[in-house]
């Protein structure tokens, strides 16, 4: 059995969009993928990316925000940035872990100008989606991706 391809999800604060991908990528690939998220800076667990990632039929309650730096002894084969700011000063890794960029709204952002719980929701949901619809493409989109 080959060895599964060490991905990390790194976003700015390690609160949602990151930990969504990590979700997914564990529950949809965990056979072919080993993986990780991470942040620039730690926000915390976002209480409705669990909300909507339970609703999916993805637990992610367990998972902590973490630093990049809390992981500094993986060797990870593939950083995927989720949000802009990670991208822009995403650190050097070594030579063996390829990045890649796949930029994905950021639901607390975007919810923050809405009124209710339910058209915040919708929000955290299209994203949850859209990160899904990007996790089920792997590990083929990675490897196409870092060519």
């Amino acid at each position: 059995m080959a060895e599964k391809l060490k991905v990390l999800f790194l976003c700015t604060g390690n609160s949602c969009r990151s930990q969504m991908a990590e979700g997914w990528a564990r529950a949809l690939m965990g056979d072919v993928i080993d993986a990780y998220s991470a942040g620039i800076a730690t926000h915390g667990l976002n209480p409705s990316a669990v909300k909507v990632m339970a609703e999916a039929g993805v637990d992610i309650s367990g998972h902590q925000s973490k630093l990049l730096n809390s992981l500094r002894d993986v060797a990870f084969d593939v950083v995927v940035t989720v949000c802009g700011h990670a991208h822009e000063t995403c650190p050097v890794f070594p030579a063996r872990a390829r990045v890649v960029h796949v930029g994905f709204d950021d639901p607390p952002r975007l919810a923050a100008a809405l009124e209710t719980e339910e058209e915040q929701l919708a929000v955290y949901r299209r994203v949850r989606d859209e990160i899904r619809a990007f996790v089920e493409t792997l590990p083929d989109a990675l490897v196409a991706a870092a060519e």
